[in-house]
């Protein structure tokens, strides 16, 4: 399973960010290449989510949850 983990921060607050997990390939087509190209889903979750910026994204392998240490 591949996850896109994107790092989004509200625009009226840039300090407060989080990580949602925006897409799993077991919901859509997601190969580690167009993950790290930045997947279209990427583009999608951000028309849903206007009031935050994309700062980073990260592409997990595996169950993991995304969270970092």
């Amino acid at each position: 399973m591949i996850k896109i983990i994107a790092v989004l921060c509200s625009l009226s607050s840039p300090a407060n960010c989080h990580e949602p997990t925006v897409t799993t390939s077991d919901f859509t087509d997601i190969s580690m290449q167009s993950c790290l190209m930045g997947a279209p889903q990427l583009a999608e979750w951000m028309k849903q989510h206007p009031a935050e910026r994309l700062a980073a994204w990260r592409c997990v392998i595996g169950k993991q949850d995304g969270k970092r240490a």
